[in-house]
C-alpha cells in the first residue's frame, strides 16, 4: 500500500465508522497486542471500517458471532483475491486452497488432509516428544535460553519440514523468507523475497515430480484433485500456501504462551498439578493467544448488523479480538482452564478452517508438557523487554528465559 496516497473511503461507508485502529502496526498495539485487541470491545463498535499504513481499507469485525457467520457463508463472502502476498498480475496464481471456494475447495484439501488428520497427527506424537526433549537437552544445563530461537521456532518448523519432506538444514533460509513476507511491511523486500521463494519452490516442484516419498510436497506436486492434473500455477499456488502456513503461526503461538507462562508461575503450577486437564489448558491458551486474522470480499450487497456492505468491499475478521468477545466468552480476559467448551476462532472456521489445526494443538500440548516437566520454574530473563513483530501474525520477537 502506498502510504503517501490518499485513503479512498467508499461513499456508502458511514463516516462515524471510519477508524485507523492501528492493528498490527501502531505503537499501542505493539506494546501489548492481545491486551490491545481485547480492549477494542470497550472502545469500538462491533464493526468499523479501518485502514492502516500497510493495509488497505476494510470492514473489521470484532464480534465472535459476526466472524462465525462470515467464515461459514462463502456464498456471501469469498476468499478469492484475499491473499496478502505479492503476485505478478501478468502471471497470477491463486493461493490454494485458501482462494478456492466450495465445492472445488474440497478436492484440493483431499490431497493433503490425510497427512494432517487426527489419526495421522497422533502417529507423530512420539517423534515430536523426542524432538522436544532433544532441543531441551541443548540448553537445560545453561540455566537460560532464547526460547524463540532455541525451542519455539525449531520445534514446529522442524516437524513441519519433516511432514513436507523438505530438508531441515533449509530452516534458517525459510525463516528469513517468512519474516520478509509476513513482518517486513515493505513491498520492495516482500517482492525480493517472493522472487527467491518462487525460484526455490519451482526447483522443488521439478525435483518432486514423479517422486512419491510420503511427504506433503510430493502429495501436492503429484496430486490430481478431482482426478484432473493441476496446472503449473495451481501446483505452485498450493505448495506456496502450505509452505508459508507452516513457518510462523505455531511459532508465534508458542512464543506468546511461554511469555505468559514465565510471567504467571502460579498458573504454571496449576498446569503441572492438573495434568489430566491439559487439553482444556491448550484450548484456552489458543483462545487467549490467537495470532492471525481472516480476510474476505463481499460477493453481493449485504447488510450485517444493519450496516450496508457493497459488492467488492473487503472484510477482516479480527480473530484475536473475536476470541475476547464477552458475549461469547464471559470474563474473556481471565485465563480459565475450566471454561465451558465453545469453538474458538483461532483456526478460523468453516470450509477454510486451518488444515494444520490438529497438528498445531498437539505441538502446543507437547511443548507445554515437556518443557514444564523438565524446567518447571522459569522467568523472563531479568532486564529483558518483550517486543512484538508488526504484521499479520502476532507474536514476540524474542523470548529470553532464565531458570
Amino acid at each position: 500500500m502506498d502510504t503517501n496516497a490518499p485513503i479512498q473511503i467508499p461513499s456508502h461507508v458511514p463516516p462515524e465508522l471510519v477508524r485507523k485502529l492501528g492493528i498490527t502496526e501502531s505503537a499501542e498495539f505493539l506494546a501489548s497486542p492481545h491486551k490491545f485487541m481485547a480492549a477494542l470491545h470497550e472502545t469500538q463498535p462491533p464493526i468499523v471500517f479501518s485502514y492502516g499504513d500497510h493495509s488497505p481499507p476494510a470492514w473489521n469485525l470484532l464480534k465472535y458471532e459476526d466472524a462465525y457467520f462470515v467464515l461459514r457463508h462463502p456464498e456471501f463472502f469469498t476468499t478469492e483475491g484475499t491473499g496478502p502476498f505479492p503476485r505478478d498480475p501478468n502471471d497470477y496464481w491463486k493461493i490454494i486452497p485458501l482462494e478456492i471456494e466450495p465445492p472445488d475447495h474440497r478436492k484440493y484439501r483431499a490431497l493433503v488432509d490425510p497427512l494432517v488428520s487426527p489419526k495421522a497427527v497422533l502417529a507423530l506424537e512420539v517423534s515430536i516428544r523426542a524432538f522436544a526433549n532433544e532441543l531441551i537437552d541443548n540448553f537445560i544445563d545453561k540455566g537460560e535460553c532464547e526460547f524463540a530461537k532455541e525451542f519455539g521456532r525449531p520445534l514446529p518448523v522442524g516437524v513441519f519440514l519433516d511432514l513436507m519432506a523438505l530438508p531441515r538444514d533449509m530452516m534458517d533460509e525459510f525463516v528469513r523468507w517468512a519474516m520478509g513476507l509476513l513482518h517486513a511491511q515493505d513491498r520492495v523486500i516482500a517482492g525480493q523475497v517472493m522472487a527467491e521463494v518462487t525460484q526455490y519452490l519451482n526447483k522443488v516442484i521439478a525435483e518432486k515430480r514423479g517422486v512419491l516419498d510420503g511427504g506433503m510436497v510430493s502429495a501436492i506436486v503429484n496430486g490430481r484433485p478431482g482426478g484432473e492434473e493441476m496446472s503449473a500455477r495451481e501446483t505452485f499456488g498450493f505448495l506456496f500456501f502450505v509452505w508459508i502456513a507452516g513457518l510462523d503461526t505455531v511459532f508465534a503461538t508458542l512464543n506468546n504462551i511461554f511469555v505468559w507462562l514465565a510471567e504467571n508461575p502460579e498458573r504454571r503450577q496449576e498446569i503441572i498439578d492438573t495434568p489430566d486437564n491439559i487439553n482444556n489448558v491448550v484450548e484456552e491458551l489458543l483462545r487467549v493467544f490467537t495470532v492471525t486474522f481472516s480476510g474476505r470480499t463481499v460477493r453481493d450487497d449485504i447488510e450485517l448488523r444493519g450496516i450496508k456492505m457493497k459488492k467488492g468491499d473487503k472484510i477482516t475478521s479480527i480473530l484475536p479480538a473475536c476470541n475476547y468477545d464477552p458475549d461469547a466468552f464471559p470474563n474473556p480476559a481471565e485465563v480459565n482452564f475450566h471454561r465451558p467448551r465453545k469453538p474458538v476462532l483461532t483456526f478460523a472456521g468453516g470450509a477454510h478452517s486451518c488444515l494444520g489445526a490438529h497438528l498445531a494443538r498437539l505441538e502446543v500440548k507437547i511443548c507445554i508438557q515437556e518443557f514444564l516437566r523438565r524446567i518447571p520454574n522459569f522467568t523472563i530473563k531479568p532486564g529483558a523487554k518483550i517486543e512484538y513483530w508488526p504484521g499479520g501474525v502476532v507474536g514476540p520477537k524474542d523470548v529470553p528465559l532464565a531458570w
